[in-house]
């Protein structure tokens, strides 16, 4: 293994976050994970005694994470790595759902993950090293009606993490935005936000799409323990990717979605450059 690194990873509990802090932990790294609760603090830092280390955070307080991320850096260690995990799915006719259901899903998919990482870019900056994965999903490149704020957020968060790579890359900090396709963790089930029908006229369209998603429910093609375990190849990676897909249909999808595009932008080739001059 390479030398052992200290990975900060958002949300620790359940999900991509529990699988990768689990792998990073059976390899020989340190992990400070972040929690919601003592309970779930006992339990994480219960895993490795001295390596497994849980602080309690909301993600959503942005006006405590600069304190959180300073006093790991003096009691822990030096961050090399930041892992922006936490994060949920909302579901919802666009028309039907509130606006303060868009905000709270920006709140914690955007503004947390960027508040975390511009807690620590300082401190990777003045050692001129580190590594920076935001998980983002296959829904920052490919969209399906009733999740229009769930893809905006990812949208949004990829759009940064490749702005963010292009300006730290000269003093030695990676971005990688890791996109995964369907997996069996929670995202659709019990951490899925549903907002209520309340509109016929669109029930022909997403009634389909809603008892799709919860009939695949814990039986997604992808294994959280084998997107960890690539996770943590690109941490040690001397070029790693700015954007790294995770499973095969994400790649199916999104390859789809880029050849649709390409086949759109040509079909309107001639009106899009008659605006020039």
């Amino acid at each position: 293994m390479a030398s052992a690194k200290l990975l900060l990873i958002k949300g620790v509990s359940s999900g991509f976050g529990r699988a990768l802090a689990s792998e990073a932990l059976a390899d020989g790294h340190h992990v400070v994970g972040t929690v919601r609760s003592d309970d779930a603090k006992r339990a994480f830092e219960a895993l490795a005694p001295g390596r497994a280390h849980a602080r309690i955070l909301d993600v959503t307080d942005v006006e405590a994470i600069d304190g959180v991320v300073a006093a790991i850096e003096a009691d822990v260690g030096p961050i090399d790595v930041l892992v922006n995990n936490a994060g949920y799915g909302h579901e919802g006719i666009l028309e039907e759902s509130p606006l303060a259901e868009m905000r709270r899903q920006f709140d914690v998919n955007v503004f947390g993950a960027v508040a975390m990482t511009r807690a620590v870019l300082p401190f990777m900056r003045a050692r001129r090293r580190g590594h920076v994965l935001n998980i983002t999903s296959m829904g920052g490149y490919i969209t399906m009606p009733g999740i229009a704020y769930y893809c905006g957020s990812k949208f949004a968060l990829e759009g940064i993490s490749e702005t963010l790579a292009k300006e730290v890359k000269g003093f030695g900090i990676a971005v990688t935005a890791v996109a995964p396709g369907s997996f069996r963790t929670d995202w659709a089930g019990r951490s899925m936000q549903r907002t209520p029908r309340s509109i016929p006229d669109y029930d022909a369209l997403f009634d389909p799409v809603r008892e799709a998603r919860a009939a695949r429910s814990g039986k997604q093609p992808g294994d959280p323990v084998k997107a960890a375990r690539a996770m943590l190849s690109i941490i040690g990676h001397d070029d790693p990717p700015v954007h790294l897909l995770l499973g095969s249909d994400a790649l199916e999808l999104v390859r789809g979605k880029l050849a649709a595009l390409a086949e759109e932008l040509d079909r309107w080739e001639s009106l899009t450059v008659s605006t020039d001059g």
